[in-house]
C-alpha cells in the first residue's frame, strides 16, 4: 500500500483505524507492527513501556483473520491496547507494580478488565511502567519511578516536565502514540492527574463500575482502573468495555443499574447548552498565573457554550484533614491476600516478607525507601475500628462534600484545575472524574520537589457517583469547542 502505516497511526483513534482495516489498507498485524517499531524507536527518550507482549501479533493476525471470516466484535477489534504493570494478564507478560521483587511474576489469570478486553477484540500490547506500588511505598518517591522500570519521563520535556501519578507511564505511552490507548488505575488522582498531564483525557470510574479483581491493591474503598486516551470518544469507547459486574469483586455487584451498554450515545457536543457547572475556587488559588489563565479561560468556554456558571461554590469539606489509618490498613489486608496467591517461585508472599526482600536488596529496591509499607505493616487497627472510621469518612463526605454541594445549587458537576489536590474527596468516596485538555503553560512554575509545571494542563469534571453519563457529555461538548489536543515532538 502507499499508505504509510507510521503516518497512519499518529494521532488515530478507534474509528479511524477500524475505517482503514475495512477498506484493506492496513491490518491489525501492521498496527501492531507500527506501535511496536515506534515503542523501539521513542521509548528510549520516555520509559513508558516496560515490556511488550510476545504474542502480540499473533493475537492481531488471528482477529485479522476472524475479521476477514466472521466479521468485527465491536469498534476494539484489532485495536493495539496497552495496561498498566499492576494489572494482571495471564501470558507471557510479568504483572510487578514496578517492584523488582515481583519482576518474574507471572500471573494465574487475567484480571476481569483484561479478559473484558481480549472479549472485545483489543490486542493488549505490552504493561507500561508506573511509580512503584502504585506511589503507596515511599512519601519521597518521585511520580513515575520504579525499581523494575526506572524513570518515566514526560513525552512533552523528557526530564523536565512533571508526569504526575502512579499511571505515568499509561499517560506518557498514549501521548506518545505508543499505542492506540491505555488503562491505568487510580486511588487518588492516578488517571486524571498523568492524563491532564500529557494532553489526554482520563476517565476515573465510580468504584464498582469496573471490577478490581486480578490488579494489585492500595484501596478496596477506592481502587479503580480506567481508560486514558486522546479523545473524549475512545475513552468512553474503552470505558463501556472494561466495565461490568464481577463476582470477585463485591463493589460491582452494587451497580447493575448504572452500567450502560454503550457510552457513546451521551457524546453530545451541544450538552453544555443545558450544563449547570460550579467553580470551586478554594483549588484555583495555588495556581500560577498561566494556569489561573488556562482555567478562566475554559470557564469562558463554558458560558459560551451556553452552559450556566455558578462561581463560586463551596465545598465544606475543603480544609479537612484526612485520616489515612484507613488507606494503610486497607493496603496491608489487600497486598497480603494478593501476595499470598502468587506462584511458590515468586520470592515474597506477604507485605512482611516484601519488606524483608527490600532490605535484603537494599541497592535495587530502596532508592527512595519503603516508610509506607512499614507503616501499613504495622497497622493494629481492628476490622470494627476501620469500618466505624470508613464510615465517618463517608458520611463527612457526603453530607459536606459533592453531593452537598452538587444539590445545594442544583449543579450537574464541578470543574477543577487538573492537578491532584481537587480530586481527594472524589477519591475518598470513589465517585467519578473525567479530565480533557485545556491549555498549554509556557512558562509555569517548580513545585516543592523540583519537577517543572510546565506543558499540558487539563480540567477535571466531577460528579456523583455513576453520574458518568452527565460527566461525558460534559467533557465532549467541552472537548468538541476547544480541541486543545497536540501531540509532543519527539523529534526535535
Amino acid at each position: 500500500m502507499s499508505i504509510n502505516i507510521q503516518d497512519r497511526i499518529q494521532e488515530a483513534d478507534f474509528a479511524s483505524m477500524q475505517a482503514a482495516m475495512t477498506r484493506g489498507e492496513c491490518t491489525s498485524e501492521s498496527l501492531v507492527r507500527a506501535y511496536i517499531e515506534r515503542i523501539h524507536r521513542y521509548n528510549p527518550l520516555i520509559n513508558a513501556v516496560l515490556e511488550i507482549n510476545p504474542d502480540a501479533l499473533e493475537i492481531a493476525r488471528t482477529l485479522d483473520y476472524e475479521r476477514n471470516t466472521t466479521g468485527i466484535r465491536g469498534p476494539l477489534h484489532g485495536i493495539p491496547i496497552l495496561l498498566k504493570d499492576n494489572i494482571d494478564t495471564h501470558d507471557r507478560m510479568h504483572t510487578s507494580a514496578g517492584s523488582v521483587a515481583l519482576a518474574e511474576s507471572y500471573a494465574a489469570a487475567d484480571a476481569f478488565v483484561a479478559a473484558k478486553l481480549r472479549t472485545a477484540g483489543a490486542v493488549i500490547l505490552g504493561k507500561t511502567n508506573m511509580t512503584e506500588w502504585s506511589n503507596f511505598m515511599a512519601n519521597r518517591m518521585p511520580a513515575g519511578y520504579s525499581s523494575r522500570g526506572g524513570y518515566v519521563l514526560n513525552p512533552y520535556g523528557p526530564g523536565k516536565y512533571f508526569v504526575n501519578g502512579s499511571s505515568s507511564g499509561s499517560a506518557a505511552a498514549v501521548a506518545a502514540n505508543l499505542c492506540a490507548a491505555a488503562i491505568g488505575t487510580e486511588t487518588a488522582g492516578s488517571i486524571v492527574g498523568p492524563a491532564s498531564q500529557h494532553f489526554l483525557v482520563g476517565i476515573k470510574p465510580t468504584v464498582g463500575l469496573a471490577s478490581r479483581s486480578g490488579i494489585i491493591p492500595i484501596s478496596i474503598s477506592q481502587d479503580t482502573p480506567g481508560p486514558i486516551a486522546r479523545t473524549v470518544t475512545d475513552a468512553a469507547i474503552l470505558l463501556g468495555a472494561i466495565t461490568g459486574i464481577d463476582k470477585n469483586d463485591r463493589a460491582t455487584l452494587a451497580s447493575p443499574n448504572y452500567i450502560p451498554a454503550d457510552y457513546t450515545p451521551y457524546l453530545e457536543a451541544g450538552f453544555l447548552r443545558q450544563a449547570r457547572i460550579g467553580i470551586p475556587r478554594h483549588y484555583y488559588r495555588v495556581l500560577d498565573e498561566e494556569r489561573k489563565s488556562i482555567m478562566e479561560s475554559a470557564i469562558d468556554v463554558l458560558r459560551e457554550q451556553g452552559a450556566t456558571v455558578i462561581d463560586p461554590v463551596e465545598l465544606y469539606l475543603e480544609q479537612h484533614p484526612w485520616n489515612n489509618d484507613v488507606i494503610t490498613y486497607e493496603f496491608k489486608a489487600g497486598l497480603n491476600r494478593y501476595l499470598s496467591q502468587l506462584h511458590a517461585d515468586v520470592p515474597v508472599h506477604s507485605l512482611h516478607e516484601l519488606i524483608s526482600y527490600n532490605h535484603k536488596h537494599t541497592a535495587s529496591a530502596l532508592t527512595y525507601g519503603q516508610e509506607n509499607l512499614i507503616r501499613s505493616e504495622q497497622n493494629m487497627m481492628n476490622e470494627k475500628t476501620y469500618l466505624l472510621k470508613r464510615q465517618e469518612d463517608n458520611h463527612q463526605a457526603i453530607t459536606q462534600g459533592i453531593d452537598y454541594c452538587l444539590d445545594q445549587y442544583g449543579l450537574d458537576a464541578l470543574m477543577l484545575p487538573g492537578d491532584i489536590d481537587g480530586m481527594y474527596i472524589a477519591a475518598r468516596l470513589g465517585y467519578p472524574l473525567i479530565t480533557v485538555p485545556a491549555g498549554y503553560s509556557e512558562k509555569g512554575i517548580i513545585d516543592t520537589d523540583g519537577d517543572s509545571t510546565q506543558g499540558p494542563f487539563g480540567v477535571v469534571f466531577s460528579g456523583k457517583a455513576f453520574s458518568e453519563p452527565t460527566l461525558i457529555s460534559i467533557a465532549y461538548s467541552f472537548e468538541q469547542a476547544t480541541l486543545q489536543r497536540r501531540p509532543p515532538m519527539l523529534d526535535n
